[in-house]
Protein backbone atom coordinates (compact mmCIF):
# COMPACT_ATOMS: atom_id res chain seq x y z
CA UNK A 1 0.00 0.00 0.00
CA UNK A 2 1.32 3.44 -0.92
CA UNK A 3 1.66 6.08 1.78
CA UNK A 4 -0.45 8.50 -0.28
CA UNK A 5 -3.48 6.21 -0.25
CA UNK A 6 -6.63 7.87 1.04
CA UNK A 7 -8.77 6.94 4.02
CA UNK A 8 -11.11 4.65 2.09
CA UNK A 9 -8.28 2.79 0.38
CA UNK A 10 -6.44 2.28 3.66
CA UNK A 11 -9.59 0.98 5.31
CA UNK A 12 -10.24 -1.57 2.58
CA UNK A 13 -6.59 -2.65 2.57
CA UNK A 14 -6.94 -3.66 6.21
CA UNK A 15 -10.12 -5.66 5.90
CA UNK A 16 -13.28 -6.21 3.89
CA UNK A 17 -15.02 -4.85 6.99
CA UNK A 18 -14.60 -1.16 6.31
CA UNK A 19 -14.46 1.55 8.96
CA UNK A 20 -17.75 3.20 9.82
CA UNK A 21 -16.41 6.65 10.64
CA UNK A 22 -13.12 8.56 10.84
CA UNK A 23 -13.12 11.95 12.53
CA UNK A 24 -10.31 14.50 12.21
CA UNK A 25 -10.15 16.86 15.17
CA UNK A 26 -8.23 20.14 15.25
CA UNK A 27 -8.28 22.96 17.77
CA UNK A 28 -6.13 25.97 16.94
CA UNK A 29 -6.21 27.41 20.44
CA UNK A 30 -4.64 24.37 22.13
CA UNK A 31 -2.75 22.94 19.16
CA UNK A 32 -4.79 19.73 19.26
CA UNK A 33 -4.52 17.47 16.24
CA UNK A 34 -6.30 14.16 16.75
CA UNK A 35 -7.99 11.41 14.78
CA UNK A 36 -10.85 9.29 16.12
CA UNK A 37 -11.57 6.09 14.21
CA UNK A 38 -14.72 4.03 14.68
CA UNK A 39 -14.31 0.70 12.94
CA UNK A 40 -17.47 -1.08 14.05
CA UNK A 41 -20.46 -0.64 16.33
CA UNK A 42 -22.00 -3.99 15.37
CA UNK A 43 -21.74 -5.45 18.87
CA UNK A 44 -22.06 -2.19 20.79
CA UNK A 45 -20.46 1.24 21.14
CA UNK A 46 -16.92 1.42 19.84
CA UNK A 47 -14.42 1.37 22.70
CA UNK A 48 -10.70 1.97 22.45
CA UNK A 49 -7.97 4.00 24.08
CA UNK A 50 -6.50 7.36 23.18
CA UNK A 51 -2.86 7.16 22.11
CA UNK A 52 -0.76 10.33 22.52
CA UNK A 53 2.30 9.86 20.34
CA UNK A 54 4.80 11.94 18.30
CA UNK A 55 4.05 10.43 14.90
CA UNK A 56 6.44 11.25 12.08
CA UNK A 57 3.56 12.70 10.09
CA UNK A 58 -0.22 12.69 9.80
CA UNK A 59 -0.13 9.78 7.37
CA UNK A 60 1.53 7.58 9.98
CA UNK A 61 -1.02 8.66 12.59
CA UNK A 62 -3.91 7.82 10.27
CA UNK A 63 -2.49 4.41 9.44
CA UNK A 64 -2.00 3.63 13.12
CA UNK A 65 -5.48 4.67 14.22
CA UNK A 66 -7.12 2.70 11.40
CA UNK A 67 -5.17 -0.44 12.30
CA UNK A 68 -5.75 -0.04 16.03
CA UNK A 69 -9.50 0.53 15.72
CA UNK A 70 -9.86 -2.45 13.39
CA UNK A 71 -7.94 -4.52 15.93
CA UNK A 72 -10.23 -3.35 18.73
CA UNK A 73 -13.27 -4.70 16.86
CA UNK A 74 -11.72 -8.15 16.73
CA UNK A 75 -10.43 -7.90 20.30
CA UNK A 76 -13.89 -7.09 21.62
CA UNK A 77 -15.55 -9.78 19.54
CA UNK A 78 -13.00 -12.43 20.51
CA UNK A 79 -13.26 -11.40 24.18
CA UNK A 80 -16.99 -12.02 24.28
CA UNK A 81 -17.85 -8.46 25.33
CA UNK A 82 -20.68 -6.50 23.75
CA UNK A 83 -18.59 -3.64 22.44
CA UNK A 84 -17.40 -2.44 19.07
CA UNK A 85 -13.98 -1.27 18.00
CA UNK A 86 -12.61 2.25 18.01
CA UNK A 87 -9.41 4.12 18.73
CA UNK A 88 -8.05 7.64 18.83
CA UNK A 89 -4.63 9.20 18.40
CA UNK A 90 -3.43 12.62 19.46
CA UNK A 91 -0.43 13.74 17.43
CA UNK A 92 2.40 15.11 19.56
CA UNK A 93 4.89 14.36 22.27
CA UNK A 94 2.94 13.97 25.53
CA UNK A 95 5.95 15.18 27.52
CA UNK A 96 5.86 18.46 25.59
CA UNK A 97 2.39 19.01 24.15
CA UNK A 98 0.02 17.48 26.70
CA UNK A 99 -1.98 20.09 28.62
CA UNK A 100 -5.30 20.04 30.44
CA UNK A 101 -6.66 22.51 27.89
CA UNK A 102 -5.68 20.25 24.99
CA UNK A 103 -7.23 17.18 26.66
CA UNK A 104 -10.40 19.17 27.34
CA UNK A 105 -10.60 20.18 23.67
CA UNK A 106 -10.14 16.56 22.67
CA UNK A 107 -12.85 15.47 25.13
CA UNK A 108 -15.32 17.86 23.57
CA UNK A 109 -14.81 16.17 20.20
CA UNK A 110 -15.44 12.78 21.84
CA UNK A 111 -18.65 14.16 23.36
CA UNK A 112 -19.98 15.18 19.93
CA UNK A 113 -20.08 11.50 18.95
CA UNK A 114 -22.81 10.92 21.51
CA UNK A 115 -21.49 7.61 22.83
CA UNK A 116 -20.70 5.92 19.51
CA UNK A 117 -17.08 6.06 20.69
CA UNK A 118 -15.96 5.53 24.30
CA UNK A 119 -12.34 6.30 25.05
CA UNK A 120 -9.88 4.92 27.60
CA UNK A 121 -6.13 4.97 28.24
CA UNK A 122 -3.34 3.94 25.89
CA UNK A 123 0.28 4.77 25.15
CA UNK A 124 0.93 8.33 26.29
CA UNK A 125 -2.23 8.69 28.38
CA UNK A 126 -2.91 7.73 31.99
CA UNK A 127 -5.64 7.83 34.61
CA UNK A 128 -4.89 11.47 35.42
CA UNK A 129 -5.49 12.37 31.77
CA UNK A 130 -8.68 10.33 31.70
CA UNK A 131 -9.90 12.17 34.79
CA UNK A 132 -9.40 15.44 32.89
CA UNK A 133 -11.16 14.06 29.80
CA UNK A 134 -13.97 12.80 32.03
CA UNK A 135 -14.72 16.33 33.20
CA UNK A 136 -15.70 17.25 29.64
CA UNK A 137 -17.34 14.09 28.29
CA UNK A 138 -19.33 11.19 29.70
CA UNK A 139 -17.80 8.79 27.23
CA UNK A 140 -14.58 7.77 28.97
CA UNK A 141 -13.64 4.66 30.93
CA UNK A 142 -10.59 3.83 33.05
CA UNK A 143 -10.60 6.95 35.19
CA UNK A 144 -9.10 6.83 38.67
CA UNK A 145 -11.09 5.23 41.43
CA UNK A 146 -11.32 8.62 43.12
CA UNK A 147 -13.07 9.93 40.01
CA UNK A 148 -15.47 6.99 39.94
CA UNK A 149 -13.57 4.78 37.48
CA UNK A 150 -11.97 1.36 37.72
CA UNK A 151 -8.41 2.67 37.76
CA UNK A 152 -5.42 1.81 35.62
CA UNK A 153 -5.88 -1.28 33.44
CA UNK A 154 -2.22 -2.38 33.43
CA UNK A 155 -2.65 -5.07 36.09
CA UNK A 156 -5.56 -6.82 34.40
CA UNK A 157 -4.00 -6.45 30.95
CA UNK A 158 -0.89 -8.18 32.28
CA UNK A 159 -3.03 -10.83 33.98
CA UNK A 160 -4.70 -11.61 30.66
CA UNK A 161 -1.33 -11.91 28.92
CA UNK A 162 -0.12 -14.22 31.69
CA UNK A 163 -3.12 -16.53 31.31
CA UNK A 164 -2.66 -16.47 27.52
CA UNK A 165 0.96 -17.44 28.00
CA UNK A 166 -0.12 -20.31 30.25
CA UNK A 167 -2.40 -21.58 27.46
CA UNK A 168 0.45 -21.30 24.98
CA UNK A 169 2.82 -23.11 27.33
CA UNK A 170 0.32 -25.93 27.72
CA UNK A 171 0.19 -26.34 23.95
CA UNK A 172 3.95 -26.16 23.46
CA UNK A 173 5.28 -27.97 26.53
CA UNK A 174 2.27 -29.83 27.91
CA UNK A 175 1.71 -27.91 31.16
CA UNK A 176 -0.06 -24.56 31.79
CA UNK A 177 2.84 -22.98 33.65
CA UNK A 178 5.94 -20.94 32.91
CA UNK A 179 7.89 -22.47 35.79
CA UNK A 180 11.41 -23.26 34.63
CA UNK A 181 10.97 -21.37 31.35
CA UNK A 182 12.88 -18.25 30.29
CA UNK A 183 10.65 -15.38 29.22
CA UNK A 184 12.03 -12.35 27.40
CA UNK A 185 9.87 -9.26 27.89
CA UNK A 186 10.31 -6.43 25.40
CA UNK A 187 9.08 -3.27 27.11
CA UNK A 188 8.71 -2.92 30.87
CA UNK A 189 6.24 -0.08 31.09
CA UNK A 190 3.14 -0.47 33.22
CA UNK A 191 2.00 -3.77 31.67
CA UNK A 192 5.46 -5.29 31.24
CA UNK A 193 6.25 -4.52 34.84
CA UNK A 194 3.09 -6.25 36.11
CA UNK A 195 3.73 -9.21 33.80
CA UNK A 196 7.25 -9.57 35.16
CA UNK A 197 5.92 -9.96 38.70
CA UNK A 198 3.35 -12.57 37.64
CA UNK A 199 5.96 -14.63 35.79
CA UNK A 200 8.45 -14.55 38.62
CA UNK A 201 5.73 -15.67 41.01
CA UNK A 202 4.99 -18.57 38.65
CA UNK A 203 8.63 -19.66 38.72
CA UNK A 204 9.84 -18.33 35.39
CA UNK A 205 13.23 -16.79 34.70
CA UNK A 206 12.73 -13.34 33.24
CA UNK A 207 14.96 -11.14 31.10
CA UNK A 208 13.86 -7.74 29.84
CA UNK A 209 14.74 -4.93 27.48
CA UNK A 210 13.45 -1.39 27.08
CA UNK A 211 14.56 1.77 25.29
CA UNK A 212 13.84 3.63 28.53
CA UNK A 213 16.84 3.25 30.80
CA UNK A 214 14.88 4.52 33.80
CA UNK A 215 12.36 1.70 33.32
CA UNK A 216 15.19 -0.84 33.25
CA UNK A 217 16.74 0.56 36.37
CA UNK A 218 13.39 0.51 38.15
CA UNK A 219 12.57 -3.10 37.25
CA UNK A 220 16.07 -4.16 38.26
CA UNK A 221 15.69 -2.55 41.68
CA UNK A 222 12.26 -4.10 42.20
CA UNK A 223 13.25 -7.56 40.91
CA UNK A 224 17.03 -8.10 41.22
CA UNK A 225 16.81 -11.57 39.62
CA UNK A 226 15.64 -10.11 36.30
CA UNK A 227 18.37 -9.99 33.64
CA UNK A 228 18.72 -6.86 31.49
CA UNK A 229 19.45 -7.44 27.79
CA UNK A 230 19.91 -5.16 24.82
CA UNK A 231 17.40 -7.29 22.90
CA UNK A 232 15.13 -10.21 23.75
CA UNK A 233 13.49 -10.82 20.36
CA UNK A 234 16.34 -13.01 19.14
CA UNK A 235 17.79 -14.00 22.53
CA UNK A 236 17.89 -17.67 23.63
CA UNK A 237 14.55 -17.57 25.44
CA UNK A 238 11.60 -19.98 25.55
CA UNK A 239 8.99 -17.23 25.30
CA UNK A 240 9.21 -13.88 23.55
CA UNK A 241 6.79 -11.34 25.04
CA UNK A 242 6.52 -8.13 22.96
CA UNK A 243 5.02 -5.53 25.31
CA UNK A 244 6.08 -2.26 23.68
CA UNK A 245 4.88 -0.86 20.35
CA UNK A 246 3.79 -3.18 17.56
CA UNK A 247 5.37 -4.38 14.33
CA UNK A 248 8.33 -6.17 15.90
CA UNK A 249 7.54 -9.47 14.17
CA UNK A 250 9.08 -8.85 10.78
CA UNK A 251 10.35 -11.17 8.07
CA UNK A 252 13.88 -10.94 9.45
CA UNK A 253 12.96 -11.34 13.13
CA UNK A 254 10.66 -14.27 12.32
CA UNK A 255 13.71 -16.09 10.95
CA UNK A 256 15.93 -15.21 13.90
CA UNK A 257 13.60 -15.77 16.86
CA UNK A 258 14.67 -18.71 19.04
CA UNK A 259 11.55 -18.74 21.24
CA UNK A 260 8.98 -21.48 20.72
CA UNK A 261 6.14 -19.30 22.03
CA UNK A 262 5.33 -15.66 21.32
CA UNK A 263 2.81 -13.98 23.59
CA UNK A 264 2.75 -10.36 24.67
CA UNK A 265 0.73 -7.22 25.28
CA UNK A 266 1.78 -5.14 22.25
CA UNK A 267 -0.85 -4.40 19.62
CA UNK A 268 -0.38 -5.25 15.94
CA UNK A 269 2.68 -7.40 16.53
CA UNK A 270 2.85 -8.74 12.96
CA UNK A 271 4.49 -6.28 10.57
CA UNK A 272 2.55 -7.99 7.77
CA UNK A 273 -0.05 -10.80 7.87
CA UNK A 274 2.33 -13.20 6.10
CA UNK A 275 4.67 -13.24 9.10
CA UNK A 276 2.40 -15.69 10.89
CA UNK A 277 2.99 -18.30 8.18
CA UNK A 278 6.75 -17.90 8.57
CA UNK A 279 6.39 -18.48 12.31
CA UNK A 280 4.21 -21.54 11.73
CA UNK A 281 6.74 -23.03 9.33
CA UNK A 282 9.37 -22.76 12.07
CA UNK A 283 7.11 -24.41 14.62
CA UNK A 284 6.63 -21.24 16.67
CA UNK A 285 3.28 -20.74 18.40
CA UNK A 286 1.99 -17.17 18.31
CA UNK A 287 -0.84 -16.16 20.63
CA UNK A 288 -2.73 -13.43 18.74
CA UNK A 289 -2.19 -10.08 20.42
CA UNK A 290 -5.82 -9.00 20.34
CA UNK A 291 -6.77 -12.07 22.35
CA UNK A 292 -3.83 -11.99 24.78
CA UNK A 293 -4.04 -8.30 25.68
CA UNK A 294 -7.81 -8.07 26.15
CA UNK A 295 -7.67 -7.81 29.95
CA UNK A 296 -7.85 -4.01 29.90
CA UNK A 297 -10.82 -4.09 27.54
CA UNK A 298 -12.59 -6.60 29.78
CA UNK A 299 -11.91 -4.30 32.75
CA UNK A 300 -13.49 -1.25 31.15
CA UNK A 301 -16.39 -3.35 29.84
CA UNK A 302 -16.94 -4.38 33.44
CA UNK A 303 -16.81 -0.73 34.49
CA UNK A 304 -19.52 0.06 31.93
CA UNK A 305 -21.87 -2.51 33.45
CA UNK A 306 -20.81 -1.77 37.04
CA UNK A 307 -19.54 -5.32 37.59
CA UNK A 308 -17.88 -6.38 40.84
CA UNK A 309 -14.06 -6.41 40.68
CA UNK A 310 -13.94 -10.14 41.48
CA UNK A 311 -16.26 -10.88 38.56
CA UNK A 312 -14.14 -8.79 36.20
CA UNK A 313 -10.98 -10.59 37.31
CA UNK A 314 -12.70 -13.94 36.69
CA UNK A 315 -13.62 -12.78 33.19
CA UNK A 316 -9.98 -11.87 32.54
CA UNK A 317 -8.87 -15.29 33.78
CA UNK A 318 -11.24 -16.73 31.18
CA UNK A 319 -8.78 -15.60 28.49
CA UNK A 320 -6.85 -18.79 29.30
CA UNK A 321 -9.66 -21.07 28.08
CA UNK A 322 -10.31 -18.86 25.04
CA UNK A 323 -6.65 -19.00 23.99
CA UNK A 324 -6.54 -22.75 24.53
CA UNK A 325 -9.63 -23.18 22.31
CA UNK A 326 -8.16 -20.96 19.59
CA UNK A 327 -4.84 -22.82 19.58
CA UNK A 328 -6.69 -26.16 19.49
CA UNK A 329 -8.90 -24.99 16.61
CA UNK A 330 -5.87 -23.77 14.66
CA UNK A 331 -4.21 -27.17 14.95
CA UNK A 332 -7.39 -29.04 14.06
CA UNK A 333 -8.11 -26.89 11.00
CA UNK A 334 -4.51 -26.59 9.85
CA UNK A 335 -4.53 -22.79 10.03
CA UNK A 336 -2.64 -20.17 11.98
CA UNK A 337 -3.75 -19.04 15.41
CA UNK A 338 -4.40 -15.55 14.04
CA UNK A 339 -6.82 -16.88 11.46
CA UNK A 340 -8.47 -19.11 14.05
CA UNK A 341 -8.95 -16.10 16.35
CA UNK A 342 -10.31 -14.03 13.45
CA UNK A 343 -12.84 -16.73 12.62
CA UNK A 344 -13.94 -16.87 16.26
CA UNK A 345 -14.46 -13.09 16.28
CA UNK A 346 -16.15 -13.02 12.89
CA UNK A 347 -18.72 -15.60 13.92
CA UNK A 348 -19.89 -13.16 16.61
CA UNK A 349 -19.83 -10.20 14.22
CA UNK A 350 -21.68 -12.05 11.48
CA UNK A 351 -24.41 -13.21 13.85
CA UNK A 352 -25.65 -9.61 14.10
CA UNK A 353 -26.75 -7.66 10.99
CA UNK A 354 -24.62 -4.55 10.61
CA UNK A 355 -26.51 -1.34 11.20
CA UNK A 356 -25.29 2.24 11.55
Amino acid sequence: MHSEAGVFARSHDLSARSHEQVMFCEDDKTGLKAIISIHSTTLGPALGGTRFYPYADESAALQDVLRLSWGMTYKAAASGVDLGGGKAVIIGDPAIHKTEELLAAYARFVETLGGRYITAGDVGTNTDDLDVIGRHTRWVMGRSKQAGGSGDSARLTALGVFHSMRAGAESVWGAPTLAGRTVGIEGVGKVGRELTALLLEDGAEVCVTDVNQAALQSISQEHPSVRLLSSVATAPVDVYAPCALGGTLTASSAEAIEAKLICGAANNQLATPGIERALNERGITWVPDFVANAGGLIQVAGELRAAAPADVEADVAGIYARCRDIITAAKAEGIGTGEAANRFAERRLDAIPRAL
